[in-house]
């Protein structure tokens, strides 16, 4: 969300990022033109308004000298004021829910280190860490290994829910559970001074459409989620409660960054992925994710964003995980990111990079619709919050990776070290 002021100081810088973005649904010009109709209707009620007052007050005057005709004829004035002032206030109201619907569904502006794309063809390809994974056998996908272990059960999720669910079982449904605590214990507990410190959240996972407009999930991507009957938002990633933490809040600088991270369902309509990924677990309407937020300062955003994908790179790094860290191009990035990075793991079934994680600094972006502020230290200015979202790590997606990375020519799978003891000490899955 944009404030109108910004776009008035600087439409040119605004214009440019928007064409970085490849977004030509609006201009700065455009925009400019819708608020100064609302000015101009604000303007004109309060004259109105002005106009009405005084007239009462005179009536008051006209009564003390028993002028009748007088305060009939101002009573009169008052009442066609009313009616004048109630349209320009429905002028106001409508002009300014005009601007704010122009507002609400442009994408944020990218930082300048963000390279120009139009897809994720253009995504530059920033390191790579460990060997893809190679086989002296055909390495079989996800779906094949769970399948053939009988722990995976597609058809029985169908028979219950349809396409894009999945039913896991024994050893596989309590591996799912072992990464999930692994990257929480993780990312909770520093390593070192560096990684960690997240405060562990078990946030709702309904929430309301002020929650989900203060992430940006709405009123853009509607389709794209899961509603009630009631009105209830299933969350499509926990971004949206733990973001919303500090929703209407006022923050000293010196608290900052608070750091949350939660394991949860997660829930989308995948409205736009028909034909993709239609075998397996990649893209499901329900996954489970450990997510992890920021809340902190403009100075420290970028910095924050290093630091929150580097703790999302450590858990592939402990899990010996290949994968490749990628800024995104602005074709590439999400609707309320500045910069993006996503990590994207080896998958020897697919012979692929697949992604695993997306951490986003937003700036001011989500703040701004939350009213989240903080006040730097020693100051009384109130500045916006600047917020970070990232995948510590996508559990479903981790899960088929470590099944495929760990594959044997008989179709078992040996377990990662650091999951054994969440595995109860077992060293491999067979049938």
């Amino acid at each position: 969300m944009f404030d109108i002021r910004t776009i008035r100081a600087n439409p040119e810088a605004f214009d440019a990022g928007l064409k970085k973005r490849g977004y030509s649904d609006t201009s700065a010009a455009e925009l400019i033109a819708l608020d100064e109709t609302r000015r101009t209707a604000t303007t004109k009620a309060q004259e109105i308004q002005t106009q009405r007052n005084a007239a009462s007050k005179q009536i008051g005057a006209a009564k003390k000298t028993k002028d009748e005709a007088r305060a009939s004829e101002l009573m009169a004035e008052v009442g066609a004021l009313k009616d004048a002032l109630q349209a320009a206030e429905d002028e106001e109201r409508a002009t300014n829910d005009a601007l704010r619907a122009a507002l609400e569904v442009i994408p944020n502006l990218p930082l300048d280190d963000v390279p120009e794309g139009r897809d994720e063809d253009d995504n530059i390809e920033v390191l790579r860490w460990g060997e893809p994974t190679t086989f002296a056998f055909p390495a079989r996908e996800h779906f094949e290994l769970g399948e053939g272990l009988g722990l995976m059960d597609f058809e029985m999720a169908a028979k219950l829910s349809g396409a894009r669910f999945v039913v896991l079982k024994g050893a596989l449904a309590r591996l799912e559970r072992a990464l999930a605590q692994f990257m929480l214990d993780q990312h909770v507990s520093p390593a070192d001074g560096q990684l960690g410190g997240y405060t562990e959240v078990n946030p709702p996972m309904l929430v309301r459409d002020d929650a989900m407009y203060g992430t940006s999930q709405l009123p853009k991507f509607a389709e794209d989620l899961f509603k009630t009957e009631d009105g209830f938002w299933l969350i499509p990633t926990a971004e949206v409660p733990l973001t919303n933490l500090v929703r209407e809040q006022t923050l000293d600088a010196a608290d900052l960054p608070k750091r949350f991270t939660a394991h949860t369902p997660c829930f989308r309509s995948e409205a736009g992925a028909a034909g993709r990924d239609t075998r397996g677990m990649i893209r499901q309407h329900q996954f489970t994710k450990v997510e992890l937020v920021s809340v902190t300062t403009e100075e420290t955003a970028l910095a924050e964003l290093e630091r929150m994908t580097a703790n999302a790179e450590r858990i592939l790094q402990l899990l010996k995980l290949p994968y490749r860290k990628m800024l995104l191009s602005t074709g590439d990035m999400g609707f309320g990111a500045r910069k993006t990075y996503d990590l994207e793991v080896w998958l020897p079934g697919q012979n692929a990079y697949r992604e695993i994680s997306s951490c986003s600094v937003c700036g001011d972006f989500q703040a701004r619709r939350m009213n989240a502020r903080y006040r730097a230290t020693g100051s009384k200015e109130l500045k916006f919050c600047h917020t970070l979202n990232g995948s510590g790590l996508a559990v479903g997606r981790a899960l088929i990776a470590v099944l495929e990375t760990n594959q044997r020519a008989d179709g078992t799978i040996a377990i990662p070290d650091v999951l054994r003891p969440y595995m109860g000490g077992m060293t491999e899955i067979a049938d």
